[in-house]
């Protein structure tokens, strides 16, 4: 199964939920049409007799389904007007796109459709370029450096799946040839050094680990060096993601990076911020600390088939534009791709993609 229909298949909630959104807003016209007027009384008039119609003459066929399905739209529509127009900013909200982005696509969609009358297939064919237009900027994968080890720091609060991404990712750069060390910062959690030692041996890389409970940053110098040492090509570190007390979590990471710095003065090369698509619109609020917390540079959103809101990716988008390198929608390997904002798009409003 390609990752488009897996997405598709997953975020199926989602874009269920909007259909019946979108069929509902469509279908209430609002409009409370009073009944025909009655024509006025007239005597009866016989019609004229029709001649038969002569059997040597070839008769018109009668238009066969298909040809009307082609002839003339069936399909209910609307007027686009304010009633309409606010209705749809609703539907947006309540999968995650916030008010402001919301607000922005509903105006995005009205322009030079504003009075028309629109088709569920003709809105949702518009809403998905509208999503794909705002997310296309932002749709980079992660950047590799010619540095050696380059220094990839991975942060996000603990349950958004941060392990879990480090572990394929390292997977997946080990397949394309790239060789790959991983440092279990978070010493804090036996489970998740645990986790990473098996996506180590699953992937044939290292894995350096520390006692439970150590300097997570004396563990970043040493695997630095260690990696510098062996020529490695990428050095992905975790990190804790104990958000309960942000000033501990913040001078720990200020230490990682200064200890880092005294053996590269440019590392992290990457800082990848890990966010999980079922916390809705407290993605946004991580982004905020995690920036102030360390220089993200990108992006990454897993668990996108736990949701019936992926809208939220679209606010991140829109408010952020920070690049969003990948997208997870399950457990396997293969479930955490490279984002691509139309596949994306088709998905989360249940559309196909154009050919």
């Amino acid at each position: 199964m390609s990752f488009f229909k897996k997405l598709k298949e997953r975020m199926f909630r989602s874009s269920s939920k909007l259909d019946e959104g979108l069929e509902a807003l469509v279908d209430d016209t609002g409009e409370d049409l009073p009944p025909p007027p009655q024509a006025p009384d007239k005597p009866e008039v016989m019609p004229e007799p029709q001649p038969a119609p002569d059997p040597a003459q070839p008769q018109p066929a009668k238009p066969g389904l298909i040809d009307r399905m082609l002839s003339r739209d069936d399909a209910p529509r609307r007027v686009l007007d304010d009633d309409m127009l606010e209705r749809l900013e609703e539907l947006l909200i309540q999968s995650d796109m916030g008010v402001e982005t919301a607000m922005r696509v509903s105006a995005n969609l009205a322009e030079g459709r504003f009075g028309r009358k629109m088709s569920v297939n003709e809105i949702k064919s518009a809403l998905a370029d509208e999503i794909t237009r705002i997310m296309d900027p932002v749709a980079k994968p992660m950047p590799l450096y010619a540095a050696r080890p380059q220094v990839v720091l991975v942060v996000g609060v603990n349950g958004a799946g941060k392990t879990t991404t480090i572990g394929k990712l390292a997977s997946q750069f080990r397949e394309a040839g790239k060789s790959v060390m991983i440092a279990a910062g978070d010493t804090f959690r036996a489970a998740a050094v645990e986790q990473l030692q098996i996506w180590g041996t699953r992937a044939g890389v290292p894995v350096m680990t520390a006692p439970e409970g150590s300097d997570p940053a004396s563990l970043a110098y040493d695997a630095l060096a260690r990696a510098k040492a062996e020529g490695v090509d990428l050095l992905m570190i975790d990190t804790a993601g104990r958000l309960q007390n942000r000033a501990d979590l913040m001078e720990e990471l200020a230490k990682i990076l200064r200890v880092l710095r005294k053996l590269d003065p440019d590392a992290p090369h990457n800082t990848l911020l890990v966010l999980d698509a079922t916390t809705g619109q407290n993605a946004l609020n991580q982004v905020e600390i995690f920036r102030k917390l360390a220089d993200v540079t990108g992006l990454v959103m897993t668990k996108l088939d736990g949701t019936a809101r992926g809208g939220v990716l679209v606010a991140l988008a829109d408010r952020f534009g920070l690049p969003i390198h990948a997208i997870g929608v399950g457990e396997q390997i293969d479930d955490l791709q490279a984002f691509d904002p139309e596949e994306f798009a088709a998905a989360l409003i249940g559309t196909d993609l154009q050919a």
